[in-house]
């Protein structure tokens, strides 16, 4: 517990922010599913109408302090690759 009325209002704080990340996370997640599904499919018009919307909500997390950049860089490198390749 908390001594000072600092360490209380950054309790508070960190609360806030953890479940504005766990959201965050969690959309992130979703959008790479809705991708890696989409490449499952083989439906290349799907996989290129899912690409920008998951490489946007990827750059919007390291934007927001959520993502690391270098850990989205890779996913969005692997996601980009993966889905060239499902287009030839």
């Amino acid at each position: 517990m908390p001594n000072h009325k600092s360490a209380e209002k950054r309790v508070r704080q960190s609360e806030k922010r953890r479940v504005i990340n766990r959201s965050h996370r969690t959309k992130v997640r979703t959008y790479i599913k809705k991708l890696r599904s989409a490449l499952d499919s083989g439906s290349a018009q799907e996989v290129q109408q899912v690409l920008p919307q998951a490489i946007s909500v990827i750059d919007k997390s390291v934007q927001k302090g959520v993502l690391h950049a270098n850990a989205a860089a890779r996913y969005k490198s692997r996601l980009t690759v993966k889905a060239n390749q499902a287009g030839k």
